[in-house]
């Protein structure tokens, strides 16, 4: 029986940028993982003002137009940040708590989110008031304000895909692990919104402050 057969270069296009990509991240990790981060972090912003642009629209609201600056940041915040601390807390993971150990899944869990979670999630309001070019003032507001919150909401909804992501990914793949799954979770909790406010965070302007942040913060894989 007869078969519909397919071009040999467009069936390999795929399987020769995935060998490209574990080229660069064999040969260049910390700067692939960067790049990597920085590109994922960016669309993931865009693809939240889109999503909040679309939906602004249906309702008959007013809607804004894409902050191309916002975007801008979040790709500074990925090169320059995510990507490396990503890259050695994960391979300082791998010394601090091997397979061997017995209780190593449990360890590493509460590292990632007892520690390193809380200290990211500080960086961020940190590096993003410092980007925005705003005062010492402005930062202690948003974190008196959404800081707490915020936490709480990434520990209920991240805690599952870092448990995968620290114990049965390949180490050299976890920051691509989170920022994809983060890309994907992006647009769920967009979709979610009220669901999530009502359930995570309740409502009123903390509850919202908090929400977009975690919308858009995502991608620094706590």
């Amino acid at each position: 029986m007869p078969v519909a057969s397919v071009p040999i270069r467009e069936a390999r296009i795929p399987f020769r940028l995935l060998q490209q990509y574990l080229f660069l991240l064999k040969t260049y990790p910390i700067l692939t993982k960067s790049v990597t981060s920085g590109i994922l972090s960016s669309l993931g912003n865009l693809l939240s003002q889109f999503l909040e642009a679309n939906k602004s629209a249906k309702n008959g609201k007013p809607v804004k137009e894409i902050n191309r600056a916002a975007a801008t940041r979040y790709a500074i915040f990925g090169l320059f940040l995510t990507g490396p601390l990503s890259h050695y807390f994960y391979q300082l993971m791998e010394v601090w708590m091997p397979t061997t150990d017995p209780y190593y899944i449990v360890k590493r869990l509460l590292l990632d989110r007892l520690i390193f979670a809380p200290v990211f999630l500080f960086i961020f309001y940190l590096v993003m008031n410092t980007l925005e070019s705003k005062g010492l003032a402005d930062l202690q507001n948003k974190l008196e304000d959404t800081y707490w919150t915020a936490l709480k909401m990434n520990w209920r909804v991240w805690t599952p895909f870092q448990f995968i992501n620290i114990n049965f990914v390949p180490v050299q793949f976890r920051v691509l692990f989170a920022n994809g799954v983060a890309l994907f979770w992006n647009r769920a909790l967009e979709l979610q919104k009220t669901t999530y406010y009502s359930y995570l965070i309740g409502s009123g302007s903390t509850g919202e402050n908090a929400f977009r942040l975690v919308l858009n913060t995502l991608w620094y894989r706590t």
